[in-house]
């Protein structure tokens, strides 16, 4: 008999080998330990990169995370697909990776699926629970943690407390990252920390973040306190959800987990890794003519609510139609303001010019204070089936949807509604005051950017948001922007009214490239983009709509960045330094075998630019000033 109780630990134990990359760097293994909980470690060359770490899951009525014994491992498969991105850092992704499935049952007899993969850039698991004598499957609380050395390194972006806030409209991700802190130190928010989440462990860097959410389970995040460096998976607020609707996942059938998903390396890897979206389910039926990203004029973010007016919109559209941009933004209260005869002829006005129009919605029921319109028009499928076919008669091209509430798994399925209704009316989409969107962009080709960042607004209300405004961006693209678009809303060369600007040109010009979003939308105004130099306005109208590819040249989280950016056959490096002195970047640029460039970057003063040739070499150094930066267009 004691044989035989011992039986399980002793399989597990031998079946559960580490399970490593197709470049053999990675390496991870899972187990049972001596206090019969599941665990597993990551290593990479050889060298830790996660300690023992938790796995397993608890519903009601199922402990799925200690005494399991490992019923079987399947055979190791190589998993590979290839996708298309409208919007990424990659147009062509090659998801590679070794897959393996293990099967584990409590003492109950009750099972549970853990899916592994392990790619040259990072790792990923999920659960599946699929146990028929458990109908319903109600979420309890998920163990997996990660559990860095106590040297290790972090730089998180505290998760604020839900319905807090200015009209009570938190969380919408739209804090400071603290950065390069302690691992262990604990949140100062009691509601945790937001994905992705950056480590640094010796030499490797491991950016944590989630994906393939499909509206049944809930966003989760990492918990306020990480004792020991150990961080375990959390669960929203209680409020966080759609009204009278649920928070955690509960099912009836299999429930499957999101991926919990690992970039593992060099910052290099880290920063070019597409794992947000090769975890992400692949896209659903979208008209191909009709995903267009591209730029916009937007009138809100420097002349705020008064510019929501027809004659001033359609200067914008006028604006947006000399830039060669794709959109013009009008946004809350376009329907008091304007109504929709008006809005029917600035659209027709618009389309004349080339230019789509694209107008503002308000999430949200009764779970915040807000007041701008249209508000309440999306809660119910048949307000939005409505609200669809009267922007397509209006001629309106996409939707910017505000204000939502948090990551509950009610208001999970309230978006993904959103994006699949929305896709089938050949709409696009854009969200604020929302959540991270965790890979949608590859499952709706028609989400073209989110918010989810405390974005440039947030510069114009305090000035000590601007004052910070450097080092928070120079701190996003190796976070919030590495997998998914965001829609900070970049570029300001004029003034911004009743704040002093911290930043030269060259950093503004820069976000217009280093910043991933699949519609821009740019803050400048006409006014202030006349100021510019021909050649810098230029610029502005000959940017991509979409990149094919990048490459990570240089940088350091809230510090710097320089980062070539191509598409099609045309090339864009550019850089900014949120420093407080100048900073001399060594960069390699043999791939561009000597093509010349035009670079744009800071002249003596903060507004002034300055304009010259420049030859790529396999040794370049470039330097740039103290808030500065520049782009470099290779023909």
């Amino acid at each position: 008999m004691r044989s035989l109780l011992l039986l399980p630990l002793l399989v597990a134990q031998a079946l559960a080998a580490p399970l490593t990359s197709p470049d053999q760097q990675l390496a991870v293994e899972v187990r049972i330990n001596d206090q019969q909980q599941l665990v597993y470690t990551v290593q990479r060359a050889g060298k830790p990169v996660l300690l023992d770490s938790r796995l397993g899951l608890h519903l009601e009525g199922a402990d799925l995370a200690t005494q399991l014994s490992l019923q079987s491992a399947s055979a190791i498969k190589l998993h590979s697909e290839r996708y298309e991105m409208a919007v990424g850092k990659r147009s062509q992704i090659h998801y590679q990776a070794n897959e393996q499935t293990y099967t584990l049952r409590n003492p109950a007899g009750q099972q549970m699926l853990l899916a592994l993969r392990v790619s040259n850039d990072g790792v990923a698991f999920r659960y599946v629970v699929a146990e028929p004598a458990l109908k319903r499957k109600t979420f309890r609380e998920e163990l997996s943690s990660f559990r860095f050395a106590p040297t290790a390194r972090a730089w998180l972006q505290p998760m604020s407390v839900a319905q807090t806030g200015w009209s009570r409209v938190n969380p919408a991700y739209e804090e400071h990252y603290v950065m390069d802190m302690a691992v262990g130190t604990a949140s100062p928010s009691p509601a945790g920390w937001v994905f992705p989440a950056l480590f640094k462990t010796g030499d490797v860097w491991v950016a944590l973040t989630e994906a393939n959410m499909d509206g049944s389970f809930h966003a989760s995040r990492l918990r306020a306190e990480s004792a020991g460096g150990e961080y375990r998976l959390g669960a929203p607020m209680p409020v966080e959800v759609f009204t009278g609707q649920g928070l955690l996942a509960d099912l009836e059938g299999t429930l499957a987990t999101p991926w919990r998903v690992l970039a593992i390396g060099p910052l290099k890897t880290v920063m070019e890794s597409t794992l947000g979206t090769d975890l992400a389910a692949p896209a659903i039926a979208f008209d191909k003519a009709k995903v267009q990203p591209g730029h916009a004029s937007w009138s809100w973010a420097l002349l705020k609510d008064d510019a929501t007016v027809f004659d001033v919109q359609k200067r914008f559209v006028d604006y947006a139609a000399d830039m060669h941009w794709d959109y013009t933004l009008v946004d809350a209260d376009w329907d008091r303001k304007i109504g929709d005869a008006r809005m029917k002829e600035l659209a027709d006005y618009a389309s004349a010019k080339g230019v789509g129009l694209l107008v503002w919605y308000n999430s949200s029921g009764d779970w915040n204070d807000t007041k701008y319109t249209p508000k309440s028009a999306l809660l119910t499928r048949e307000q939005r089936a409505k609200e669809f076919a009267r922007m397509r008669e209006l001629g309106i091209r996409g939707l910017k949807i505000d204000f939502f509430n948090g990551d509950g798994q009610s208001m999970m399925a309230y978006y993904v509604d959103l994006l699949k209704e929305t896709a089938a009316a050949g709409l696009l989409v854009n969200f604020h005051g929302a959540t991270l969107p965790r890979g949608w962009t590859r499952t709706y080709p028609n989400l073209m950017t989110v918010e989810g960042v405390k974005g440039f607004e947030f510069a114009t209300f305090e000035q000590k948001d601007q004052d910070l405004v450097a080092p928070h961006l120079a701190m996003l693209s190796f976070a919030r922007n590495l997998f998914d678009p965001m829609d900070f809303t970049p570029v300001v060369f004029g003034d911004i009214p009743k704040i002093k600007r911290s930043t030269r040109n060259g950093f503004e010009l820069a976000q217009a490239v280093l910043l991933l979003s699949g519609i821009q939308h740019f803050a400048e105004i006409p006014e202030g983009m006349a100021t510019v130099p021909p050649p810098v306005k230029a610029m502005l109208q000959a940017l991509p709509r979409r990149w094919d590819e990048v490459r990570f040249l240089s940088g350091e989280p809230g510090k710097h960045l320089v980062l070539a950016r191509r598409a099609g056959k045309q090339w864009f490096v550019a850089g900014f330094n949120a420093g407080t002195s100048d900073k001399t970047v060594a960069l390699d640029l043999s791939f561009l075998k000597g093509r010349e460039a035009e670079l744009i970057g800071d002249g003596e003063g903060p507004r002034d630019f300055k304009i010259e040739p420049f030859k790529a070499a396999a040794r370049t150094a470039l330097t740039m000033k103290p808030n500065g930066g520049f782009v470099a267009r290779f023909k």
